[in-house]
């Protein structure tokens, strides 16, 4: 399933052109490509032709319930008729052909329940048309307020009843006279985890059949291999010939009998068979052609190495894969290559063919990939599989952490995006991946320049660091800085086991101040430095020459040799102290003799230690490298510190998500989302622009996800102000009520005023009203808070990344430093109390240990459930939140609505085709 979000189609106008109505594309199980879309009065004869048709006598008997000869005239009538309120019906298209059809139809005394119809032609039987439809119609259904599903089947329609059974739903059957009622409730479908890990099972069979003519093919062509010396195209062709690709590989080339030693064929359609996957290297102009003769072929996937394609190519290239049901990389890509010694393919214009390994590697620079694949084969770290994204069209780094979930050789994953789709999905997919093997990135994109570059670079949107950072958290990635940090901290997960969660390091040196660099990087890499103990102590100085020191960091002195390293190694190692080691070796006179060099006892003890073991030797000319020890493990050896220290840092990060349980959802007992939803409509219905909420609705609104926030009265004018601060003066803290000037333009910013007497209510109400920024209404009126810590609670409607939650400092001081933490909604279980302990605030927190106050955790889990729930919630601002010793106090908030078609994360979709300059 690919990165890319979009909206749930709406509902096609009267009459609408069946090639013009809005839809998606998704994959079935076996792979291929089909259309989801409501029907339309022009798609009559194709029902029509679906039923009477593409099904047989008997799959009609099933589908009706009996024969009947009128019965695929009677359904394109009721599908394709004029539309109706009641009626949803979508169709999945497979090159143009309706091959499947769904339907819901409520009733007059029923509107909640609806009764379900499916239909799949016979020849698509078994490739999961029909559970990709009902996926779809249970999203429409629960936006139309349908709450569980209804329809009849004969006992024996035994495909009918594995289809509702394997959904994910619970299924009620009420079995009578050979016909079988069937009731699938829907509530809870969106959150509910039985039910999307089977929609993300589906997702990942359609994902990994349809990737497999990409990176495990049987046959290769390259179009486009020029007789020039020195061509993308023949040097691509060159190397799939030289790395021993297993398969057969061809040359397209109408103006050439041989490229690069191979016969070339003027044609695909001259080719011995039609290859699985085609590498095109040909000029952009000529790419959607090319692209539409391949599909047409019968290829199954396409590489394309062409960059500078204009939007409107680019549109006819990924449409002539979706409607062929080839996957795609690139354009603009490097290649890809596969070491699996069955396939053996390079096909890609980088360096080196890697060598074989277990290091999946993804980019969208091929600069990034070429430099990439460098360093690793310099650590000595093989690859499984190497994909240049380029510019993404389709094939996205969570189809190929699906991929190297299951294709039993990959054991870390290496990627470098600039952007991302459905960041969601791929949180989810990640989640799981990471518990199985690690997973880095380079943060790519920290500065507005840097945001600014990717989003030239890849037309994807700019990406805050705070909304990465929440992403990467969630999803259990290790997040670096740059290529070369995410190398460094490759070399230790790769080569070291993990820390234990604690975490703590001790130093060990040969000299001094190396030692002391060490320890500070180590320190300000987030790690713990433990004092040693007395008796551990005592050990070291007595295995140590004279003069040593056994703090932490230890120094051994120069005049050590490799048995004391190894014996001081082997004490701290066993002591239960520390739970990671940091070698610092530097040369000296004393370790020119090879025998005397305390780099052996590093490298030659009995066999692999349990704690993670990091050297660093500031004298080495590489930034990082594997030291192989007697045993034939690897030791990286870093040139700097800080390298060292970071890549510890990443290690221990990793070790202390595998030791947390998986987190589930957090539940809300007690909120009312309906009721909500309802409040949103109806203000949306008196201002259809939308806008801030009124500060009554507001008040309302947070109520149903059970916000505290403190009596509130609204004052549209100074003497209503007077009187409700004087009313409210005796609730506050030191007899002080506080009023904010409530502004509905754009540019409306907070501006209160705390007040203890009439008069000083008056003057505060005309000089907050008479502000020229943004357009006061009147003024909200509330009591004086009790002193306590100040935090803020922010919502953000993300168009890519949906719903974000944000936890920080209230007042200029938060604004000023820009502690937060932010996660995506919905929470989990886990989520709140790691906000509140990233903030750097934690500490002032009264009740903060050990993992924040609860009714915190339950402000933010009722922000992120209300912004989830409603995706017209395009950005809410509660604060400050007051944190106390008897809990937590929402002083303020202001939300803001607008008119927003609500998005399923995990609805299975391909990327939306790019559009030309002209459609905007």
């Amino acid at each position: 399933m690919t990165e890319q979000p979009a909206r749930t189609f709406p509902s096609p106008a009267p009459g609408g052109r069946a090639d013009r109505v809005p839809g998606e594309e998704a994959l079935l199980t076996d792979g291929s490509t089909v259309a989801i879309r409501p029907l339309v009065p022009a798609d009559r004869p194709q029902v029509r032709a679906l039923h009477a048709e593409r099904m047989s006598e008997a799959s009609r008997r099933l589908r009706f319930l009996g024969s009947s000869r009128r019965a695929p005239e009677l359904t394109a009538d009721r599908l394709c008729g004029p539309p109706r309120p009641e009626l949803y019906a979508l169709g999945a298209w497979a090159e143009g052909v309706l091959v499947g059809e769904a339907d819901f139809e409520t009733a007059s005394e029923r509107p909640d329940t609806a009764e379900l119809a499916v239909a799949v032609a016979d020849a698509w039987h078994h490739r999961g048309v029909g559970s990709l439809l009902l996926e779809y119609l249970v999203h429409a259904a629960r936006e139309r307020g349908v709450t569980a599903f209804e329809a009849d089947a004969l006992a024996g329609n035994s495909a009918v009843h594995r289809l509702f059974s394997d959904l994910g739903l619970p299924v009620h059957r009420r079995y009578r006279e050979g016909e079988v009622r069937v009731l699938v409730p829907l509530a809870g479908a969106d959150t509910d985890e039985h039910y999307l890990r089977a929609v993300e099972e589906r997702g990942r069979t359609a994902d990994l059949a349809s990737l497999t003519a990409l990176l495990r093919p049987r046959s290769v062509a390259v179009l486009g291999a020029s007789r020039r010396s020195g061509s993308v195209g023949q040097s691509v062709l060159g190397r799939i010939r030289d790395g021993g690709f297993r398969g057969e590989v061809w040359a397209v080339n109408p103006h050439a009998e041989r490229v690069a030693g191979l016969p070339s064929y003027p044609s695909l359609e001259a080719l011995p068979r039609i290859p699985e996957l085609a590498v095109l290297a040909v000029p952009a102009a000529a790419v959607p052609a090319v692209a539409e003769e391949c599909g047409r072929a019968g290829v199954r996937a396409l590489v394309v190495l062409t960059s500078g394609l204009d939007a409107g190519q680019a549109r006819e290239l990924l449409h002539s894969c979706r409607v062929h049901s080839m996957r795609l990389v690139g354009p603009n890509s490097l290649g890809i290559a596969q070491t699996d010694p069955a396939v053996r393919l390079d096909a890609e214009f980088g360096g080196a063919f890697p060598a074989p390994g277990t290091a999946g590697v993804a980019v969208q620079s091929g600069g990034v990939g070429i430099a990439l694949l460098e360093r690793l084969a310099w650590l000595g770290i093989g690859v499984s599989t190497f994909v240049s994204l380029g510019d993404k069209y389709d094939v996205s780094a969570n189809d190929l952490l699906q991929w190297w979930e299951s294709d039993g050789r990959t054991d870390l994953a290496l990627l470098h995006l600039e952007s991302f789709g459905n960041p969601r999905a791929f949180a989810r997919t990640a989640r799981r991946v990471t518990r199985r093997f690690p997973v880095l990135t380079v943060d790519a994109g920290r500065s507005p320049a840097g945001r600014r570059g990717a989003a030239a670079h890849t037309a994807a949107a700019a990406v805050p660091a705070v909304t990465r950072a929440a992403l990467f958290e969630q999803a259990g990635i290790t997040a670096t800085r740059s290529v070369a940090e995410l190398v460094e901290t490759a070399a230790l997960l790769h080569a070291q086991p993990l820390p234990a969660e604690r975490g703590a390091v001790a130093v060990v040196s040969n000299a001094a101040g190396i030692g002391v660099l060490t320890a500070d990087a180590c320190a300000e890499a987030g790690l713990d430095l433990p004092d040693l103990p007395d008796g551990l102590a005592a050990r070291l100085r007595r295995a140590l020459p004279d003069g040593a020191g056994t703090g932490n960091p230890v120094d051994i002195t120069p005049a050590a040799g490799p048995d004391q390293l190894l014996h001081c190694l082997d004490l701290l190692e066993h002591s239960g102290v520390v739970d990671a080691l940091v070698v610092c070796l530097v040369p000296t006179a004393l370790t020119v003799d090879s025998e005397q060099d305390p780099l052996r006892g590093l490298l030659d003890g009995p066999g692999p230690r349990s704690l993670p073991v990091a050297a660093v030797r500031i004298d080495q000319e590489a930034p990082v490298s594997c030291l192989t020890a007697r045993d034939g493990a690897l030791v990286p050896a870093y040139a700097d510190s800080r390298s060292a220290a970071s890549a510890l840092a990443g290690a221990r990060a990793r070790a202390r998500m595998l030791a947390r349980p998986a987190a589930a959802e957090a539940k809300l007992p007690g909120c009312d989302p309906a009721a909500a939803q309802r409040l949103v409509d109806g203000f949306l219905a008196e201002r259809p622009d939308g806008g801030l909420l009124d500060p009554a609705r507001t008040a309302d609104l947070l109520e149903y996800y059970r916000l505290p926030l403190t009596t509130t009265v609204w004052a549209p004018d100074e003497h209503t102000a007077v009187l409700a601060a004087r009313s409210l003066r005796l609730l506050g803290h030191g007899g002080r009520a506080v009023l904010r000037a409530h502004r509905t333009g754009p540019s409306a910013r907070d501006s209160s005023r705390t007040v203890r007497s009439d008069r000083e209510t008056r003057d505060a109400f005309r000089e907050l009203t008479a502000s020229p920024v943004g357009r006061a209404a009147g003024a909200v009126v509330r009591p004086a808070a009790a002193p306590g810590a100040d935090l803020r609670v922010d919502v953000r409607q993300d168009e890519v990344f949906g719903p974000l939650v944000l936890l920080g400092l209230g007042g200029p001081t938060g604004e000023l430093l820009d502690d937060r933490a932010a996660r995506l909604a919905p929470l989990t279980d886990a989520d709140p109390p790691e906000m509140v302990a990233e903030l750097h605030a934690d500490p002032l927190l009264p009740g903060h240990r050990p993992a924040g106050p609860a009714d915190l955790h339950r402000v933010l889990v009722g922000a992120g459930r209300m912004a989830t729930d409603l995706p017209q919630l395009t950005e809410a601002r509660i604060g400050p939140v007051v944190v106390r010793s008897d809990g937590v106090l929402c002083t303020d908030a202001r939300v803001r609505i607008e008119p927003r078609h609500p998005f399923d994360p995990y609805l299975r979709r391909l990327r939306r085709r790019p559009r030309p300059a002209a459609d905007g």
